[in-house]
């Protein structure tokens, strides 16, 4: 996918949601907010990807040992993850949902693609999280 794609899938979403947007900014993140869920665009033009990532949680310090493991057995599981991996990007210490389209999307798909993506993070920001937390420190 090119640059320009992706930017128009983008800006296509953005509007479809009516949050009119640029798209993709200079260096090729973009960014939504559906509801109290927040998704994230970056197109990585190294392999010609557009990746959505839908946040599940912003930690304050670096996860504490077994909380990853515990996110990535849900998904190995079988937790509904919209489509989506976990992904946890250390360098702003945050735990996403995120998929990857190496070819253009067609519109009304991305757009089904996102809801159900934000979806599945908003239910792993609440019922997944509480249940790792749980099992990792047990009360």
């Amino acid at each position: 996918m090119t640059r320009e794609d992706a930017q128009r899938v983008v800006q296509t979403f953005m509007q479809a949601i009516q949050q009119p947007s640029e798209g993709l900014n200079p260096q090729g993140f973009g960014g939504a907010m559906l509801g109290e869920a927040q998704l994230y665009f970056e197109y990585h033009s190294d392999n010609g990807e557009l990746e959505a990532s839908a946040l599940i949680y912003k930690f304050r310090d670096a996860p504490k040992p077994g909380i990853l493991e515990g996110f990535q057995a849900e998904e190995k599981a079988g937790t509904d993850t919209g489509g989506g991996k976990v992904d946890f990007e250390p360098e702003n210490k945050s735990l996403f949902l995120s998929r990857s389209y190496a070819s253009t999307p067609a519109d009304a798909s991305f757009k089904q693609d996102m809801e159900h993506l934000v979806q599945a993070s908003m239910v792993w920001g609440d019922e997944v999280l509480d249940r790792v937390a749980s099992r990792v420190f047990p009360s």
